[in-house]
């Protein structure tokens, strides 16, 4: 998986190569999936919400630059596979999921059969952040919005990054935020396509 859908698309990052082979994918799809975890291409895991495909989670955590010693918020834990990824390489890891199901099965995943404690998990809506914590070095979104949560870039330190998808229903563009003093920079990289992101700063659910 590693050489053959990141590196083979210009993925160099050797921490971040190195985690993502260690990290058991099949644990985060149903038994009945498992031996199509590996393959690029996202996975339903319920509730109506996917699992990444590999590259895209490569992608997405090289577009925020990390060096080790940050605290990251995560919005939409999903099954977790991005919040271990993220927890390998960083210091902390906040991550908020609106499904109670999906977080709950996460945390006990992450723990339980991975040993992972650096991350703090939270019920709710994610496209408010997590206002009550200092402000975070990393945001990822794992979910698509209409536009950049303005919550949640006031959430950025001065030199922080955020990234997530950002476009219509169907389709996005994966989209690199910067907060400096003066304000923030946007730059607009791949296509892609990702479940709604659904909040009170994002699309609402459907009636």
């Amino acid at each position: 998986m590693v050489f053959t859908q990141i590196v083979a698309r210009g993925i160099d990052d050797a921490k971040l190569l190195a985690v993502m082979g260690s990290i058991p994918r099949h644990l985060f799809v149903d038994e009945a999936l498992a031996d199509r975890a590996y393959n690029d291409a996202p996975l339903p895991i319920g509730e109506g919400q996917t699992i990444s495909q590999p590259y895209i989670v490569a992608r997405m955590t090289a577009m925020l630059q990390l060096t080790g010693d940050e605290e990251i918020l995560e919005v939409g834990t999903g099954s977790g596979y991005q919040t271990a990824v993220l927890a390998r390489l960083c210091r902390k890891v906040f991550t908020i999921e609106r499904l109670p199901s999906l977080a709950e099965a996460a945390r006990k995943r992450l723990l339980c059969q991975l040993g992972i404690y650096n991350v703090v998990y939270r019920v709710g809506d994610g496209s408010l952040g997590w206002p009550e914590q200092r402000l975070f070095d990393r945001i990822l979104v794992t979910a698509g919005a209409p536009a950049v949560p303005e919550r949640l870039t006031a959430q950025l330190t001065v030199g922080g990054m955020l990234v997530l998808p950002e476009g219509d229903i169907h389709r996005q563009h994966l989209v690199r935020v910067v907060r400096y003093v003066a304000g923030i920079r946007r730059e607009q990289f791949d296509p892609c396509r990702f479940v709604p992101l659904v909040g009170d700063q994002a699309w609402s659910l459907p009636e």
